[in-house]
């Protein structure tokens, strides 16, 4: 009995201890890679949401259109970024920054900009403009 390889056992306990151990592995592996594009979406989507914040407070707190109060927009698609849509409001508020007014003797508006990416994941960018 000097003959080598493997015996009808041997390979029948391989294959099933393989169908046991392969799921096992692969199913985190598949999972991982799925979510592997996400933080990616979000550098894209913060990207976009400081991109238009920018454009908002490169305007002064008076004297322009651009900055007079604003309820929260619809969503609207991005040029160019697929699957990426945006919105925004500015509002009044108080010395808190936090409750709006509705008097624009306050002195203080917060510019909220919120981005949506393709997985409908939200990213919001705060900001106050103030005409001191």
């Amino acid at each position: 009995m000097d003959k080598k390889g493997f015996s009808l056992i041997e390979i029948l306990i391989l294959i099933v201890m393989a169908g046991i151990l392969l799921p096992a592995i692969i199913v985190p592996f598949v999972t991982g890679v799925k979510g592997s594009g996400k933080p990616e979406m979000a550098t894209t989507a913060m990207y976009l949401a400081h991109y238009k914040m920018e454009e908002f407070t490169k305007f002064k707190y008076c004297k322009t259109t651009e900055l007079d109060p604003t309820a929260l927009t619809f969503y609207a698609s991005i040029t160019g970024f697929s699957g990426y849509q945006w919105q925004w409001s500015i509002y009044y508020v108080d010395s808190n920054l936090a409750n709006p007014v509705l008097t624009p003797n306050s002195g203080y508006k917060r510019i909220i900009v919120r981005v949506k990416d393709p997985q409908g994941n939200e990213y919001e960018v705060y900001s106050v403009v103030t005409r001191f």
